[in-house]
């Protein structure tokens, strides 16, 4: 039974078969239970008829019938109940047969792919990427710095400059007349030119920050960064 022409089948194949064979035993001993159980009503019938006819002797035949049949039903029942835990662990088999294969499978597959895999390669790889990264680095620190020094601050002075005599044409105001000469210690001229400067400052602190001022600082600011 389990070789064809010399070779042998496989599991599967067998496993298959032999559920075949249980499913078949299982629906043949339904019908014999089922055959049983009509004779059982059957008898019954019969035995309550020939009870009502007084005739005892042919009560107690059938009434023997009756009892070997009940007791038929009861082994075919029986018999049903181990075909059906023979059908199960057959299915048990069928299930480990199937996880080792996959589990066999899932191994070959696996052994593929880890020698597929070079280890070494990716390593090398892994070192050029970067090595090559820190080049690229490098050279972007290179140029930036080579780019900073041709557009480098010193030859935008003139232009600076200019932007900030506009800025101060725009305002009204010249470093000749915000900038005034310090006057010298001792002389004669001091005390009058510090009381001047010093009502400034009080009537600046009195009518509080000028804002043309403070716009004109905050723009020189901007410029010297």
């Amino acid at each position: 039974m389990g070789q064809i022409f010399g070779k042998e089948k496989p599991l599967k194949e067998v496993l298959r078969e032999n559920k075949r064979m249980i499913t078949r035993a299982v629906r043949e001993l339904d019908r014999e239970k089922l055959a049983l159980e009509r004779e059982e009503k059957r008898l019954t019938m019969e035995i309550k008829k020939a009870a009502k006819e007084q005739q005892m002797q042919s009560v107690k035949i059938m009434a023997k019938d009756l009892v070997r049949t009940r007791q038929y039903i009861t082994k075919f029942i029986e018999m049903r109940s181990h075909l059906q835990g023979c059908a199960l662990k057959l299915q048990t088999v069928k299930s480990h047969q199937a996880m080792a294969e996959a589990m066999s499978n899932t191994a070959k597959a696996m052994s593929k792919m880890n020698k597929a895999v070079d280890v070494p390669g990716i390593n090398k790889m892994m070192a050029d990427f970067e090595r090559e990264n820190a080049k690229t680095e490098m050279m972007q620190e290179i140029m930036g710095d080579a780019m900073d020094d041709v557009l480098g601050d010193g030859d935008n002075e003139e232009e600076e400059d200019a932007i900030v005599n506009q800025v101060l044409d725009e305002i009204g105001i010249s470093f000749g007349e915000e900038i005034p000469d310090a006057p010298m210690l001792g002389s004669p001229g001091a005390g009058a030119q510090e009381s001047a400067p010093s009502g400034k400052v009080a009537a600046a602190a009195g009518g509080g920050e000028d804002p043309a001022l403070s716009e004109l600082e905050a723009r020189l600011n901007n410029l010297r960064r």
